[in-house]
């Protein structure tokens, strides 16, 4: 493949590409705005999830350490 024919695949391929972003349909300021709230809420709900399990799994150990004289 020459040089020539990289350069015509990749403006096919951009061409391409261009063409299939005008078919998506963009989400308005609402719809954006509300999954960006939702992400944001899921993420604070799977941190404080994530942050119990790490105080649970550290009191346990503590408590094994300290029964075993370690």
């Amino acid at each position: 493949m020459s040089l020539v024919d990289k350069i015509k695949d990749t403006r096919t391929f951009m061409e391409e590409s261009f063409t299939e972003l005008q078919k998506v349909t963009w989400p308005d300021s609402d719809q954006l705005r509300s999954a960006t709230l939702v992400v944001g809420v899921f993420t604070v709900l799977i941190s404080l999830v994530i942050w119990i399990m790490d105080k649970t799994s550290d009191l346990v150990v503590s408590w094994i350490m300290g029964i075993s004289g370690a």
